[in-house]
């Protein structure tokens, strides 16, 4: 009974020192998420039940193995993470700094995607590839991106920095910076040239083909009115 007490309270204090550790080395990324996730009671909470953060810290210990070379240690990390958490991270893949995955589940990222910083992704979204080609073959995103709930980003593009892209969206070409995409496949439209800030906010997009509708509808309106009568 003793040596069992004794065991617990080893383990005990094993967990409390990694989850110290985590808040040390992970400070800015739980901070972003205290920023970006309403949601969020403080600061233990996003510790200890954000499966996001748990991901982020599995891919950090996978990275430094894969490039050790260490492959297969690398990628057994990361199913492991995945089986726990249900967001795939290849070791393989770069992250910036800051990045939270918000809910997560269904979150896959790509060997060669390259992610900036302060980026933020909803659940259901891939950073996947288009084909069987061998290099960079996954999406490069800019800084302060957010990316929509079930999107799709595919092959080897680029998304500026300050884009928005919306939920749903499948996105296969480059988007400037600045830009907001939405759509099957994704269509880009700017808001004004105005800097899109990081927010929850996913409906207050510009979508360009009700745009157009709008302005088919305004310009029958104007041809009706100039119409002569009979």
């Amino acid at each position: 009974m003793i040596l069992l007490l004794n065991i617990v309270s080893i383990l005990i204090v094993l967990t409390m020192i990694k989850f110290f550790l985590i808040a040390v080395f992970f400070f800015r990324d739980i901070r972003g998420a205290q920023k970006r996730d309403p949601a969020a009671k403080g600061f233990i909470e996003i510790l200890f039940l954000y499966q996001g953060l748990h991901a982020m810290v599995a891919y950090r210990v996978a990275h430094v193995f894969y490039k050790l070379h260490l492959f297969f240690t690398a990628r057994f990390v990361s199913q492991a993470a995945r089986f726990m958490t249900g967001i795939e991270i290849h070791p393989g893949a770069k992250i910036g700094k800051e990045f939270f995955i918000d809910h997560g589940m269904g979150v896959v990222i790509g060997e060669t995607a390259i992610i900036g910083n302060n980026v933020l992704l909803y659940q259901g979204v891939t950073l996947g590839g288009t084909g069987l080609e061998k290099g960079k073959r996954h999406p490069t995103i800019g800084n302060n991106v957010v990316i929509g709930g079930g999107a799709k980003v595919l092959g080897n593009i680029t998304i500026g920095d300050n884009s928005y892209i919306g939920a749903n969206a499948v996105v296969i070409k480059d988007v400037p910076p600045n830009s907001t995409v939405v759509g099957v496949p994704g269509r880009i439209t700017r808001q004004e040239g105005k800097k899109i800030e990081i927010s929850l906010d996913h409906i207050h997009i510009l979508d360009p083909i009700m745009q157009s509708m709008d302005e088919l509808e305004k310009r029958v309106e104007e041809l009706e009115k100039d119409k002569p009568k009979s």
